[in-house]
């Protein structure tokens, strides 16, 4: 017996003693399949796929290059640590510092405002759905705002801020008129384009984890609220910054809102009040209308100061999609029920 299975492991090794995998293995690794094997309809939507990706990997690469070199032909320091002046002559009326603060000030209030509600309304509709009928209504109102336009958004949030109760949000005029416009309803009106990215990355995510992870917290005597809140949120946290990122992304880019709710003023314009609190109480800008209006399209008539804005956002864009992608790929090192792993076999107990 010892004989015949030093003869069948003999046989399962190579000329260089590496052991062979089995002939069965051998036998199901088929060749790779041709491309010319393949029925005619098969092969052009083959290459239509391949056409597609490479166009938009061009059209992508053609974007960030014209801005690059425009940009770094036309930008100089002075232009990030100037306050932009009005004067008939853009270009010769400062730099935009104004709008950058007011860029960051916009994002950091939507994206506050979007995250922890969407990860809220994705764990409530993934992990519980009750009531039926409202999760349902939720879903769909969801589904609605990702595809509504912003210019729609603003026009609501405008009617909405200029009611007196929500005074306290915004400036007031002499008369004792609410204006409607600041950094905090901006915040809350953009909060509606981050929210169904927020929502739908989160949902993704707990889709993708397998029902194990539930069911060895619950054998713990974890709750459900416990299990939520310790095992899974810290598993799709990549999935979650995904989400933020996108939604970011979205605030960023908008600028109906800028002009709508926010007035899109020259200069950031504080109102009265604590300091910290005035500044998001006053109107400003943000590098999407200055890019707008020193577009060639625009009142400004400062192109050379549009593309250099145009570069600033490009490159604010993609270093926050770094910043957060570092923070959500860190936390996979963190992976739930590291601490009770399975003894060895005939380890001591």
């Amino acid at each position: 017996m010892e004989g015949a299975l030093n003869a069948t492991d003999s046989s399962t090794l190579g000329v260089s003693g590496a052991r062979k995998p089995p002939a069965t293995l051998r036998r199901s690794q088929r060749p790779r399949e041709r491309l010319a094997g393949w029925p005619i309809a098969d092969r052009v939507a083959w290459a239509a796929c391949w056409v597609v990706g490479v166009g938009v990997s061009l059209v992508t690469a053609a974007i960030v290059l014209l801005m690059a070199v425009k940009g770094i032909a036309y930008l100089h320091p002075a232009l990030l640590f100037e306050h932009p002046s009005a004067a008939v002559a853009q270009s010769q009326s400062g730099g935009f510092l104004d709008p950058i603060e007011g860029t960051l000030l916009l994002t950091a209030v939507g994206t506050a405002i979007a995250a922890p509600l969407g990860v809220a309304i994705a764990v409530w509709l993934h992990e519980y759905g009750r009531p039926a009928g409202l999760a349902r209504a939720t879903e769909s109102a969801i589904e609605m705002t990702a595809g509504g336009p912003s210019v729609l958004f603003a026009l609501f949030g405008l009617i909405l801020f200029a009611r007196p109760v929500l005074a306290f949000l915004s400036q007031t005029s002499a008369g004792g008129s609410v204006s409607g416009r600041s950094f905090l309803t901006a915040g809350a009106v953009s909060s509606l384009l981050a929210l169904p990215l927020v929502v739908g990355a989160t949902r993704e995510a707990l889709a993708q984890l397998p029902a194990r992870l539930r069911e060895a917290s619950q054998a713990l005597g974890k709750t459900r609220a416990r299990t939520i809140r310790k095992v899974l949120l810290p598993s799709i946290r990549p999935g979650i910054a995904a989400g933020v990122v996108l939604g970011m992304g979205r605030i960023i880019g908008d600028t109906a809102i800028v002009i709508f709710v926010l007035g899109a003023t020259l200069h950031l314009t504080p109102a009265g009040g604590l300091p910290g609190l005035s500044a998001l109480r006053g109107e400003g800008t943000t590098l999407t209308a200055y890019v707008r209006y020193n577009s060639p399209a625009g009142e400004g008539l400062a192109p050379n100061k549009a593309y250099a804005a145009a570069f600033v956002l490009m490159l604010i864009v993609v270093a926050l999609n770094f910043a957060v992608v570092r923070l959500g790929s860190g936390s996979r090192r963190k992976r739930p029920f590291a601490r009770w792993r399975p003894a060895r076999a005939g380890s001591a107990q």
